[in-house]
């Protein structure tokens, strides 16, 4: 199931290749569910079996041809924002650092920068503008010290995301500002949708990247994550509760701009596709500030 954001409204999408089709879930629902995107994720379980229960062609009656341009984040207004860092052993060595052993670095980014899949972003003043690619975890369920194998099941599904990262003043002195430097606006694009675990031959096994004028930039699979999702998960709610729309940036592969020789920073004018497999593609332009 593919679940999008359409100006607020939760969507149930269907369709292939630039030929998506939605349908909106509180019409079909009879107002069951919705029109407020945020009471979504806290039914997430009744939802899912509504949609199991649904005759053939029922969606179709409610459906019309879906817009990218219309599109925004797939969980808008998430109480808890959950960012990690050096997640990726290639990453972190780039980074210059070592691999960490117990938790990775776990940030925020605010809920002010986010969009939805296709934006033109500012380039801030001054600003050296990176690009990371990321899986994006949306939780469905409650979770306090949740272990390893209640994760996935807990999970409301996947979204594709990039951590858009400002390193000036991210690393200024005389502490990082991890979460200002990595929510300008428009830092944070996700989407075009959520698509549920169980359409992924294996969640834990995915295939992220990113390119800028169609040159490859990143390119990993997330098997390789040193704390992969349901570990990830786990640890960070035997911290913290988590709860049904809660978004989680997993961390991005080796190749960030920030770790090249010469360093290299996203320019006005480029543009930038992330695209993970089996969710789909996200577009941002830069642009200069005025």
């Amino acid at each position: 199931m593919r679940i999008a954001n359409v100006h607020g409204r939760g969507v149930i999408v269907f369709g292939k290749d630039g030929d998506e089709r939605a349908a909106d879930i509180a019409a079909a629902s009879g107002g069951r569910f919705g029109p407020d995107f945020g009471n979504i994720y806290p039914n997430w379980s009744a939802l899912r079996d509504w949609v199991a229960e649904l005759s053939p062609g029922h969606l179709q009656n409610y459906s019309f041809v879906l817009d990218r341009a219309q599109l925004g984040a797939p969980s808008p207004s998430p109480r808890q924002v959950f960012a990690v860092g050096l997640n990726y052993r290639a990453h972190a060595a780039e980074s210059g650092f070592e691999v960490p052993e117990h938790l990775p670095p776990v940030f925020t980014k605010y809920v002010s920068s986010f969009s939805g899949p296709d934006t033109t972003v500012t380039i801030p003043e001054g600003g050296n503008v990176d690009w990371e690619a990321e899986l994006v975890v949306i939780i469905g369920r409650e979770l306090h010290r949740a272990e390893p194998a209640h994760v996935w099941p807990a999970v409301a599904g996947l979204t594709a995301g990039q951590d858009i990262s400002e390193r000036i003043s991210q690393t200024r002195g005389p502490a990082p500002q991890f979460g200002l430097g990595k929510s300008f606006p428009g830092f944070s694009p996700q989407g075009p949708w959520l698509v549920t675990p169980d359409e992924f031959a294996d969640p834990d096994d995915v295939e992220l990247g990113c390119s800028i004028d169609g040159e490859e930039m990143q390119k990993g699979r997330t098997r390789d994550l040193i704390f992969p999702v349901p570990t990830l998960v786990s640890k960070l709610s035997h911290t913290v509760t988590l709860f049904p729309g809660d978004v989680i940036f997993t961390g991005t592969p080796a190749g960030v701009g920030l770790g090249r020789d010469p360093q290299r920073f996203l320019q006005p004018g480029e543009r930038l596709d992330t695209w993970i497999e089996g969710i789909g593609t996200l577009r941002q332009t830069f642009t200069a500030a005025e």
